[in-house]
């Protein structure tokens, strides 16, 4: 194969794993496992307006299951309490609405990086630059390691302020802040999003290290 060729596929499988890494973290985390552990752990927050573990885990799922599926709003906004007062406020439910495009958007971009992988692992098998393939994919778990510590450097100094920053990026003004009594707050409260983004990092370096020292050694 043409160098530059092998060159230009190599950065590009390089640019293309963190995507990977980070999607397949984002995918993990919006299972039943997180939130059905996350409820359970001895350090997470009760909730001071009444939720129990058990009203968070029956409650959770629909916010999970509406951010994948493709009901509209009326999933979320149909739910009541026993009462029958509306569990979400029309706050809550636009927030919800912008969160499912957001995430939505989030996982085709992932489901392109990993089509394209596997597209160009198979090229890169019967193509003749295996080895430039392998190292767009050590190079990408150093990348992957480089963007989570610095990241996680600055959300482990000051989570509010890159809490803040990273919903500035994807949400219009203050449309994702809501009192401490709103649903939203009470089964998701910061606690869980600390947690998330911990999780996260944990199974993108993961991913990363296996790359980056996993294939170091290895011969095609």
């Amino acid at each position: 194969m043409n160098s530059k060729l092998s060159s230009f596929l190599c950065w590009l499988v390089t640019l293309l794993t963190p995507i990977f890494l980070l999607g397949l973290g984002l995918r993990i985390l919006l299972t039943p496992l997180f939130y059905s552990v996350e409820y359970r752990l001895p350090w997470f927050p009760p909730d001071p307006y009444g939720f129990t573990q058990e009203d968070r885990l029956r409650w959770a799922p629909y916010a999970v299951d509406y951010l994948l599926n493709n009901a509209d709003i009326s999933y979320l906004g149909d739910l009541t309490f026993e009462d029958g007062s509306p569990l979400y406020n029309e706050r809550e439910l636009g927030h919800m609405q912008d969160v499912k495009l957001v995430t939505q958007g989030a996982l085709k971009v992932w489901y392109v990086a990993v089509v394209l992988l596997a597209g160009l692992k198979i090229w890169a098998r019967y193509g003749n630059w295996w080895q430039a393939f392998r190292q767009g994919l050590r190079r990408g778990g150093w990348l992957m390691i480089g963007l989570v510590v610095t990241i996680g450097l600055f959300g482990a100094v000051a989570f509010w302020q890159f809490f803040t920053l990273f919903h500035s990026l994807f949400f219009e003004g203050d449309s994702w802040l809501f009192l401490y009594s709103d649903t939203l707050i009470r089964l998701f409260p910061m606690q869980f999003w600390q947690d998330a983004f911990l999780w996260a990092s944990v199974i993108s370096v993961g991913g990363a290290l296996a790359l980056a020292l996993g294939l170091r050694e290895k011969q095609s």
